[in-house]
């Protein structure tokens, strides 16, 4: 592949190549369990699909490239994709994460994970001095959200990469919000980049999917080898479907993009709202970070109302039309949320609250429809 080549190019040729067989331009969709060996070990390079699928083979080429990595590997959601990294650690290895983090991430690992013996530690990593003050002898990860979930913090990976360097830890960047488009965490010094390919690389809200991406051979062989042997693979169908996404991924997210930041300063200056999380304010925490490690803000917003009522709140994600009240993100759609008593529900409240996620917070995903609709819808839920 020509390395030189530009990422909207990529998201449509990259790993890809027209089927041999037939001359598809399209990869198909090989819906087999198993392949026709010509001998005891003489097969076409696939055996079985839980460990390779031809599918999921030309989706994982095309995640890698996109991510100027070497090498993807794909699971059945996100979740399943984060539990292939914390499999690579033994009992009483450390992490050190964010304190805003996804609900779900932080379920796994505190609900999951620690009882086998690997402590998590979570701090507020705006500041890397944080991160700097929880390394020991033990820590063996450092796991790292950016944009967060839902806070929009911003952290910094090329400082945090050297802590990890220091360390000898390795370091696992959640992609998720920003994408490959906006941002690439390998380039930065990250050793490992997850998506939950749910979100905006498939695009549609039509797949659940995660998937890895990494540069270092030892450390694919490892992925590989969890993948293989703990089953958590993706399907041909969502494989197909995922590929069928990322070819407008570069589309999607500029105009993900410039929605985003026209509902971002239309709440900013609404007199309901107390504070609006957008990284592309200059008075966001980090926001100088953000531009220099990312090459946009995206279309993920948060926001919360004065007074911090849970009942507006709860008015206001019920009384729209346009924005659906649904969890998830990332889909041509808008999405609206209540992080508190959905995607963050499993966190305690006293722990949600000192990361910002209070009653009145609400999420906007917002999609790709007409703006001034958008805004629209908001203000008739305001009105309610």
């Amino acid at each position: 592949m020509n390395t030189t080549m530009k990422f909207g190019t990529k998201v449509i040729h990259a790993g890809l190549v027209p089927d041999t067989a037939t001359g598809a331009i399209m990869t198909p969709i090989y819906q087999t369990s198993t392949y026709v060996q010509e001998g005891i070990g003489e097969h076409k390079g696939y055996q079985y699909s839980r460990t390779g699928n031809p599918t999921r083979s030309a989706l994982e080429a095309n995640l890698a490239a996109l991510e100027n990595g070497k090498y993807g590997a794909c699971f059945g959601s996100g979740l399943a994709a984060i539990d292939c990294v914390i499999k690579m650690l033994n009992p009483g290895d450390e992490v050190i994460s964010t304190n805003d983090l996804y609900g779900g991430s932080y379920r796994l690992f505190t609900t999951i994970f620690a009882k086998y013996g690997i402590v998590f530690h979570f701090v507020d990593m705006m500041d890397v001095k944080h991160i700097e003050a929880a390394v020991t002898s033990n820590t063996r990860l450092i796991w790292v959200e950016t944009p967060t979930n839902p806070m929009m913090n911003i952290i910094d990976i090329e400082a945090v990469a050297a802590i990890a360097q220091k360390a000898n830890a390795m370091l696992g960047v959640d992609n998720t919000f920003a994408t490959p488009y906006l941002q690439n965490p390998l380039d930065l010094g990250a050793d490992i980049v997850m998506h939950s390919a749910t979100k905006y690389l498939g695009g549609h809200s039509d797949v659940v999917m995660g998937a890895l991406v990494c540069k270092d051979p030892l450390l694919a062989n490892e992925m590989y080898r969890i993948q293989n042997s703990s089953g958590a693979i993706t399907a041909p169908m969502d494989s197909f479907l995922v590929l069928r996404g990322i070819k407008t991924l570069h589309l999607r997210m500029q105009r993900h993009c410039e929605n985003g930041e026209k509902i971002a300063r239309w709440l900013q200056n609404h007199p309901k709202v107390d504070k609006v999380y957008w990284p592309g304010f200059e008075s966001h925490t980090n926001h100088l970070v953000a531009k220099i490690q990312m090459r946009g803000f995206g279309g993920m917003i948060s926001f919360n109302l004065k007074g911090n009522d849970l009942d507006d709140a709860k008015k206001i994600v019920s009384n729209t039309h346009l924005f659906a009240l649904a969890e998830s993100l990332g889909g041509v759609e808008s999405l609206i949320g209540h992080p508190a008593t959905m995607t963050h529900g499993s966190i305690p409240k006293e722990i949600r609250e000192q990361s910002g996620i209070v009653d009145s917070l609400i999420r906007l995903s917002v999609g790709v429809e007409d703006a001034e609709d958008l805004i629209a819808d908001l203000q008739m839920a305001f009105d309610a």
